[in-house]
């Protein structure tokens, strides 16, 4: 057998060491464990030496065995000798000669008189390679980059005989594959019409999930988080994870999963989800599997469940129950994936480049392929440009076990082998479980119309239950026939009961529990908290927030910085964007909320504002200094530089914001427009996830905007999308109705309105998704500041702003136009009115909130102004994009007058790239305003 040592105190992988030795570790985790495998003997060597040819020969099976393996069910693949693997090609015989064995190939325990572990036969050799590396079980990981991981691999696969499972496994994986094909089989004869998606053909996925389960229950795992597509989840909720059969049912027949009077549309029965304890499975207490809903949108899941497990780890880190720990020691994610979606939707990659990164690993994923071999009707060989599905993996170096799915216990023995490599190298790995799918994409679809071969050859295939059923008979696991026939009558039974009472099933409220229980489902409460703070406590925590700790900063930095700040927080007057902010995060880390920022470049900020990190200029050695406010114990401010993706890291924090309430979770574009790469994220998670499944969501994010020259990218963060996305009534006259958005679109114009906003996030009783319109020149404009006053006991966030010029009601009396503006726009407006004399006639109503739409405060407004001639909408971005197209409607209803509009005409890119014509237009929106 192999020798491994495990050095407790782990070193964590290259990537990750660079980490530790710069930067300051927030959580503490350790994230890798290495294993050492001790080194060779002389003798060992020498064996390698003398034998090399032979180490030849094993390196081959190694690492091309797997292409002979017996992987397709279905024996469709044309498998073609590979020179490779023949003997002869290096120089060995077939049979009569012994080779030693240590140092070369690991054999385990047998009764075999021809081996030891010091030789063997070259005939025994060669049938034991061929028996590891060519049976239905095919290993990828010579191209693992770690000796340690192959060797490890190598001595794993080579050394074991296969498990001999116990009656009572045997029994389990045939009570889960006879369960499914039976209620599949129930659910095909009781909804004909149904699309369901069913697990015909694939069963063997629910050993999969049992033999992980089992697995990470016997580790002392305490919870998983599971997210998949359709295929196969309506099986796995009823027949594992406890989805009461009765709910599923009523859910059929038409009603909501979700109880009533909660403010909500509901979802379709494949993205039914549940959060339930599994008694089965556990050492001290029950393990906690969390699966995820899933929007049709394929892996869209996957970054989510990434994100929720390394916020599930967080959060026990912090309760204080997991303080000495590698990361995944408590919570591991699992993510299903279908074989076409693998490999041809992106967000695959992007989150697999996710997985080994310092605040987004998880400590390894465990990756399942139900590989159909097809897509909707979309063959493997149109599907992919690889030989694997799960060659996409490699980019990572993760290692991958292919398996016939129709042979459970080499599924179960395969599935044992990827948690065990998880949970000792706490990296991803993908299990690849090629299997078939007997009906159609859905069970309405005929697969023959375009796969007549595939299908001929499936419908004349037995069911992966049968054959198991089959071979425990011939084990004598089971008695009889009848003993089996009896178990899916009885089952087909028990789902007839719960359909018969599912017409009385009632659903209950599962959203606000535990950690969420101090949230409410609705806005009727805190809807404008006061978010102020004592000026004196936002001084220390600003001082503090450049505070460098010894860190030797760059001079630059120490001086525009930290010693400008440090000036405006001693006077309180003109703080900037960067230090509210600051004092923002600051002053939510003393009330106990935890603080997270992720996003390319965050730490220091896209325009080389926000500087939360202080780089030492000799070690590199980072501080963050807000999370040293105070000696004692605190909240923590995790800064996460991502990698370059949107898709994923958006999906990722938005898993983030469904583990705790207790979380400013802010994603921060580099750009307003480079949302556009998550746009998936944003319209089935972000915009729609509270009405489809009652899940609250904080995430916020901060999307730079202005139009300043940058062209037709870099310009707009296309506000008008997110508002399109906006439920908000449209009929805002009459009596006000008590609203509940699904989310918070602001352009805030005042460090102090964007202090607000933030902290509004956490100290409210209720989370909603913000989507903050944010600056790019005014970040340090001399006319966009605040004082600390304004951030102090009393203040809260404005949805809309007065024009401070006119303050008593005679000043209102002379406007003659009233113009409504959102955004920076406005200090330009506010300077060319002051040059054109127009101070008295022209009055700027700023729009800080777009949604909810702040119809009260506009009423408001409105009213002081008697003697208007005309109302104007202005905006920098064109006629059929920005803010208009939404708050014209809803403004003209609120004046009962004509509104017009002043701004670029429609235009099909945000902006021009021509900086002549950029020019003229930004001068005609400025100074036309004034033309009366």
């Amino acid at each position: 057998m192999m020798r491994v040592r495990i050095i407790k105190t782990a070193k964590p992988l290259q990537a990750i060491r660079k980490y530790h030795y710069n930067h300051e570790d927030v959580y503490g985790f350790r994230y890798t464990r290495e294993a050492k495998i001790d080194d060779y003997s002389a003798q060992e060597i020498n064996n390698r030496i003398e034998n090399s040819n032979l180490l030849r020969l094993v390196h081959a099976f190694r690492a091309n065995g797997h292409r002979l393996a017996d992987l397709d069910p279905l024996n469709l693949t044309k498998l073609d000798p590979l020179p490779e693997l023949d003997p002869a090609r290096y120089g060995i015989p077939e049979s009569g000669k012994s080779f030693p064995l240590a140092g070369i190939l690991h054999i385990g325990k047998t009764s075999d008189p021809t081996i030891s572990r010091e030789n063997a036969k070259v005939e025994t050799i060669l049938k034991h390679l061929r028996s590891t590396y060519t049976g239905r079980i095919g290993f990828e990981f010579q191209h693992l980059p770690s000796s340690a991981e192959r060797r490890w691999f190598a001595g794993l696969v080579e050394s074991y005989e296969k498990p001999k499972y116990s009656v009572e496994d045997k029994k389990t994986f045939f009570s889960l594959l006879s369960k499914s094909e039976v209620f599949d089989h129930f659910m095909a004869k009781k909804f004909p019409q149904l699309k369901r998606y069913g697990l015909e053909g694939s069963e063997s996925m629910m050993i999969v999930l049992h033999t992980l389960f089992k697995e990470a229950g016997d580790a002392g795992v305490r919870d998983a988080i599971v997210c998949m597509p359709h295929r196969g989840r309506l099986n796995l909720l009823t027949d594992i994870l406890k989805f009461k059969p009765e709910a599923l049912f009523h859910k059929i027949k038409g009603n909501s999963e979700l109880a009533e009077g909660l403010p909500a549309s509901g979802d379709v029965i494949s993205h039914l989800a549940i959060s339930t304890d599994l008694e089965r499975y556990g050492k001290d207490q029950p393990l906690h599997v969390s699966m995820l809903h899933n929007p049709s949108h394929l892996e869209a899941a996957n970054p989510v469940a990434l994100g929720k497990a390394r916020a599930r780890q967080m959060y026990l880190y912090e309760e204080g129950t997991e303080k000495d720990c590698y990361i995944g020691d408590k919570v591991v994610c699992i993510q299903m994936h279908g074989d076409a979606a693998f490999t041809g939707q992106g967000v695959v990659t992007e989150t697999l480049g996710l997985s080994n990164l310092p605040h987004f690993t998880a400590g390894g994923s465990i990756h399942v392929i139900v590989n159909n071999q097809i897509g909707y009707t979309t063959p493997s060989m149109n599907a992919r440009s690889t030989v694997y599905t799960s060659d996409v993996g490699k980019m990572i170096n993760c290692p991958v076990l292919h398996v016939n799915a129709d042979y459970p216990e080499e599924v179960a023995f395969a599935t044992s082998i990827a948690y065990q490599y998880r949970q000792k190298f706490r990296k991803d790995i993908i299990l690849d479980m090629i299997s078939y799918r007997r009906l159609g994409h859905n069970e309405l679809d005929e697969p023959a119309f375009t796969q007549p071969l595939m299908y001929k050859k499936i419908r004349g295939q037995k069911s992966v239950p049968l054959k198991y059923e089959e071979q425990l008979l011939e084990e004598s696991v089971f008695s009889s026939k009848q003993e089996i026939e009896d178990f899916r009558k009885g089952y087909y039974t028990a789902l007839e009961e719960k359909l018969a009472i599912s017409d009385n099933y009632k659903p209950e409220v599962e959203a606000f529990k535990g950690k969420w229980e101090n949230m409410i489902p609705t806005t009727k409460a805190d809807v404008r908290p006061n978010t102020g703070v004592d000026v004196e406590a936002l001084r220390q925590v600003g001082l503090a927030s450049v505070a460098s700790h010894g860190v030797s900063v760059h001079p630059r930095i120490a001086k525009y910085h930290i010693e400008n700040r440090v000036k405006k927080l001693e006077s309180g007057k003109n703080l900037d964007w960067a230090t509210a902010e600051a004092l923002a995060f600051g002053s939510l880390l003393t009330e106990g909320y935890h603080v997270r920022i992720s996003g390319q470049d965050v730490g220091r900020g896209t325009f080389s504002q926000r500087h939360a990190m202080l780089v030492d200029s000799e070690t590199e050695r980072t501080i963050i200094p807000l999370n040293h406010i105070s000696d004692k114990p605190q909240a923590k401010l995790e800064i996460a530089n991502s990698h370059l993706s949107e898709f994923a890291v958006l999906g990722f924090e938005y898993g983030v914001s469904w583990e705790t309430p207790n979380r400013l979770c802010i994603w921060e574009a580099q750009f307003g427009d480079f949302f556009n790469g998550a746009q998936i994220v944003i319209d089935v998670y972000l915009s729609s996830g509270e009405a489809k499944w009652m899940r609250q969501s904080g995430l916020v994010m901060l999307l730079p905007h202005g139009y300043d020259g940058a062209g037709p990218e870099h310009s707009s963060c296309r506000v008008e999308r997110f508002l399109q996305l906006c439920d908000h009534r449209f009929d805002v006259a009459g009596e006000p109705k008590d609203d509940n958005p699904n989310m918070h679109v602001v352009n805030p114009t005042t460090p102090a309105q964007y202090f607000h906003v933030l902290r509004r996030q956490m100290v409210r009783n209720y989370r909603k998704p913000l989507i903050v319109v944010g600056p790019k020149a005014l970040l340090r404009s001399p006319v966009c500041t605040s004082d600390l006053t304004d951030m102090g006991p009393g203040t809260t966030w404005q949805p809309v702003l007065s024009d401070p010029i006119f303050t008593t009601p005679e000043s209102h009396d002379g406007v003659k136009r009233v113009c409504f503006v959102s955004g920076k726009l406005y200090y330009d407006l506010i300077k060319e009115r002051s040059n054109k004399g127009k101070d008295a006639e022209v009055a700027f109503i700023r729009l800080e909130e777009l949604n909810p739409f702040p119809t009260a405060d506009l009423v408001q407004e409105i009213a002081k102004f008697k003697n208007v001639q005309d109302y104007f909408w202005v905006q920098e971005e064109p006629q059929n994009q920005g803010a208009y197209t939404f708050c014209a409607p809803r403004l003209q209803e609120l004046l009962g007058k004509k509104l017009n509009y002043h701004g670029r005409e429609p235009l099909a890119a945000p902006a021009t790239g021509i900086s002549k014509v950029y020019k003229k237009e930004q001068a005609h929106v400025i100074s036309g305003v004034f033309n009366f």
